[in-house]
């Protein structure tokens, strides 16, 4: 009797160890899944906000009136974030919001392509004329310069910090030469061309006067046409000298003086002080890991065909 109550009770403690050990492995597995739906979740969603796949960059939240703030920042290029169709893009959904009272475009940028600012500048002029009750201004903070300055100019007015850098109103193609290195190194370059401009520029190959007076009228053109632009937006405000369209460039206060700006003011203060809507919504359009990988695998194949393309560096408002 006494070895059946001694084996029951044995039978009892590994029944209850069996079933404390299957226990937790159950709570083990559990907490496993439930660790790894949570790993799962926090990825998913790092990798949403990361592409830019969540939400818009309007807070529909506010109420009444708001100033629109759009962001030029960095050069602008087909391949930047600040390139025309995000711009343009931003502009249009600013202008068409009906709460819209007035528009900021934040200005940090060196210049870049004259084509990507050229489309821009148009879209900015075309949209003023659409909504003329809305005014447009652009505020600048570090610097805007150059191709930054060409988009700047078709504002209704623009706004510095008296030590900003404005101006570089000028075009440049910059480029390498490497015939004395491949002399020295017992390099011959073999280039061949269907065209007898085929191999403009050609970095290889020994300076062309007619290719080099060639590149000088088309500078001259998009200087003029950069001229143009900067006339047309300042009007009688430019006080011109024979360095405005030089390429140099001036603090903001300098820049007040000279009518290439218009007064001191940052976003806060242009949409406290002027515009009087102090509640601002950033429009601007931002690009998500998705698109940006898009282009660079885009510029990956044109690089691939270089006998396709311009040997000479590209034309820059810089």
């Amino acid at each position: 009797m006494a070895e059946e109550n001694t084996n029951n009770w044995e039978r009892g403690v590994l029944e209850k160890l069996a079933m404390s050990a299957v226990q937790e492995q159950r709570r083990a597995r559990y907490w496993g899944i439930f660790f790894k739906v949570l790993t799962f979740g926090y990825l998913f969603l790092v990798l949403f906000l990361f592409m830019g796949w969540v939400g818009g960059n309007v807070d529909g939240s506010l109420s009444g009136k708001h100033t629109a703030l759009i962001d030029l920042n960095g050069v602008i290029s087909a391949e930047s974030n600040a390139n025309a169709d995000n711009l343009i893009s931003s502009l249009q959904d600013a202008f068409e919001d009906k709460k819209t009272a007035a528009v900021l475009l934040r200005c940090n940028s060196p210049g870049g392509s004259p084509v990507q600012a050229g489309l821009v500048n148009d879209e900015m002029r075309r949209l003023r004329a659409q909504y003329p009750e809305i005014p447009l201004y652009a505020v600048v903070e570090d610097m805007c310069a150059s191709g930054g300055y060409y988009i700047a100019a078709a504002a209704d007015k623009i706004y510095v910090n008296k030590a900003s850098i404005v101006g570089s109103i000028g075009v440049l193609m910059d480029g390498f030469g490497f015939t004395g290195t491949m002399q020295k190194l017992g390099v011959e370059r073999r280039l061949m061309t269907a065209g007898d401009n085929k191999g403009f520029m050609d970095p290889f190959s020994p300076r062309n006067p007619r290719h080099e007076e060639f590149t000088k009228k088309l500078l001259g053109d998009i200087h003029t046409q950069f001229i143009d632009v900067v006339r047309q937006g300042r009007g009688k405000r430019l006080k011109e000298t024979p360095e405005m369209f030089s390429g140099l460039f001036w603090t903001g206060d300098k820049a007040i003086q000279m009518g290439l700006a218009d007064d001191i003011g940052s976003v806060d203060s242009v949409a406290r002080d002027i515009v009087k809507v102090e509640e601002i919504l950033d429009f601007t359009t931002r690009e998500g890991l998705a698109d940006r990988l898009a282009k660079k695998f885009g510029a990956g194949v044109a690089s691939a065909f270089p006998g396709f393309g311009a040997q000479a560096g590209g034309v820059s408002l810089r």
